[in-house]
């Protein structure tokens, strides 16, 4: 029963978007609207983390933490700019390197803080 209510909502929302004359700008707003809540949520769980492990990250040296600082804005830059960059073959190999980068140092500092 709860199978058929879902695929009974997606039909309505799917009737919307073809049906009503604005219903493709409706159904880009609420895409809209969902992206920015998921990005606050990773706000919040990365503050969350921030304040669980601010001693650790105070620990590490300056180095360190610009890596670490730099490796999370390289983080947030590709998932801002991922629209334009996964457009085209190129831009999505910068963009996967890149995420791949930022990933990669992200591994080494917590390989090296975990070492003595």
């Amino acid at each position: 029963m709860r199978t058929a209510r879902n695929i009974a909502i997606i039909l309505v929302l799917a009737l919307v978007v073809a049906v009503v004359p604005a219903g493709d700008n409706a159904a880009e707003a609420v895409l809209t609207a969902i992206s920015l809540a998921f990005m606050v949520v990773i706000g919040l769980a990365a503050l969350q983390i921030y304040g669980s492990q601010r001693l650790s990250i105070m620990a590490l040296s300056d180095r360190d933490r610009g890596i670490l600082v730099g490796a999370i804005g390289l983080i947030v830059l590709m998932i801002a700019g991922a629209d334009e960059l996964l457009d085209t073959g190129v831009g999505a190999l910068v963009w996967i390197g890149l995420l791949a980068l930022a990933g990669v140092a992200i591994w080494r500092l917590w390989v090296e803080s975990q070492t003595y």
